[in-house]
């Protein structure tokens, strides 16, 4: 994929849509992860702007904890991020799968 190209965009399409680039990313020794921060490293990655373990090694996430944000930005959007619907939408995608 784009971990193997040599060429990276100079910017990507935000969760909001607003361009992001590496400067305008979350910073390193971010602490507090809200919806709009995990996003934007979720959106740098697909985008090819980080890979996976560039974005693990910067901002200090296992490689769980990204794919987790992935994963719920692709089933659910943005609200998937947030914290305290985890375990609602974790129910809803057991019983989905499931049938």
């Amino acid at each position: 994929m784009l971990e193997n190209q040599k060429i990276r965009p100079e910017s990507v399409i935000g969760p909001v849509g607003e361009p992001l680039t590496l400067a305008s990313l979350p910073p390193i020794d971010t602490r507090r992860w809200v919806i709009r921060r995990k996003a934007e490293v979720v959106a740098a990655v697909k985008g090819g702007l980080l890979t996976i373990d560039e974005a693990c090694t910067r901002y200090r996430l296992t490689l769980e904890e990204y794919i987790g944000w992935e994963r719920a930005v692709d089933r659910s959007g943005l609200a998937g991020l947030r914290v305290t619907r985890i375990q609602h939408y974790r129910k809803l995608y057991d019983r989905i799968n499931r049938y």
